[in-house]
């Protein structure tokens, strides 16, 4: 995968191809059951070009559910002022009723709890976004907190994904939303 500076087209779309490719798959069996060869031929990309992108399934299944990741940080990040916690943005609700297409697959790469090769990235990219924006309006003790809203959302969601949280995706919105509210609300010394 690519780092920062700009993209060859080529490259980007066949990356698209194989991200829609293997999300096609996933959609008729697990990812343990993908194998390379189907993934490619779906693609309609060779095999070598498939190693050039991406070091294996994994890697390609994290790359085509990182959508996911930026929409959960955007959506815990959808409002301005001062939030209302018996109130979550839309875009919470809307993020967990998206979810359906594709859990089988967020399963498998979210472990119970979080963990998981797109529980790390989730996690990641929700801790920088909470340490800007916390250090931006001076909040106290910025990576603390943001470290505990992203174990916190990561954990639930997983746990939600995995049938260990009840609840439907408005409910299970407007209940992260609190706990997310009152951690960055406790007082800290």
């Amino acid at each position: 995968m690519t780092g920062a500076g700009p993209e060859d087209p080529r490259a980007a779309r066949t990356r698209a191809a194989l991200r829609r490719a293997l999300l096609a798959e996933c959609a008729e069996r697990p990812l343990a059951e993908v194998s390379v060869a189907a993934l490619v031929r779906r693609a309609g990309v060779g095999r070598a070009t498939f190693y050039l992108h991406y070091t294996g399934l994994e890697a390609l299944a994290v790359d085509a559910c990182a959508d996911v990741v930026r929409e959960a940080v955007d959506a815990l990040h959808a409002w301005r002022g001062i939030p209302d916690p018996a109130a979550p943005p839309p875009a919470l609700g809307a993020f967990f009723e998206g979810l359906a297409p594709h859990a089988g697959l967020y399963r498998e790469l979210l472990g119970p709890g979080g963990g998981g090769p797109l529980g790390l990235v989730l996690h990641r990219d929700l801790r920088a976004r909470s340490t800007a924006e916390r250090s931006l309006a001076g909040a106290p003790e910025p990576e603390l907190v943001a470290s505990a809203v992203a174990a916190a959302f990561a954990g639930v969601l997983a746990d939600w994904l995995h049938g260990l949280v009840e609840g439907t995706p408005d409910r299970i919105a407007g209940q992260v939303w609190r706990l997310l509210i009152a951690l960055h609300r406790t007082p800290l010394s």
